[in-house]
């Protein structure tokens, strides 16, 4: 019974999208959808388990996200940003993309980056970093190619053309 209850208020907050978690900055109201994600998940868990699952996952996010703040090449787009938001939307959308089960919560890709003025130059840096901490966790080379492949057609929707 307990249980039971647990589980129903955890999709009813998961559900709720005016739901601020803690320690993020309140968003408007938008339509939470794995289709957000912007991308079809591997089909298995195969890729999932290759980046040693959730914790793996983290600290890849993690990696990339602190090697991003402290590069001045790319850490003023991060200023004024919910960095908290950033990992926990982050880490979703790779769980999901990644065959690992969960549901990516975040906007699309094109609604998260709308005036934020990213170049290409930008979105190279943050994959340099983002290889770097698929390295510092031991990710196989094929295993974030394919991840990196998956990732790549964002780009069209995250870059600002000039």
């Amino acid at each position: 019974m307990f249980c039971a209850s647990v589980a129903a208020l955890l999709l009813s907050l998961q559900a709720a999208p005016d739901m601020t978690p803690a320690g993020e900055q309140p968003v408007a109201p938008y339509a939470h959808a794995n289709a957000n994600a912007d991308g079809v998940p591997f089909r298995d868990d195969h890729m999932w388990r290759a980046f040693h699952g959730a914790i793996g996952v983290a600290r890849v996010i993690d990696g990339m996200i602190d090697r991003s703040l402290t590069d001045p090449r790319i850490s003023d787009i991060f200023k004024g940003q919910d960095i908290t938001r950033l990992r926990r939307t982050l880490r979703e959308q790779f769980c999901y993309l990644l065959g690992g089960g969960c549901t990516y919560t975040g906007r699309t890709m094109q609604e998260a980056h709308r005036n934020m003025g990213i170049q290409s130059a930008d979105l190279a840096a943050l994959v340099e970093h983002l290889q770097a901490a698929m390295q510092t966790e031991h990710i196989a080379f094929t295993a974030q190619n394919r991840l990196l492949a998956k990732l790549a057609p964002m780009k069209r929707d995250v870059v600002k053309q000039k």
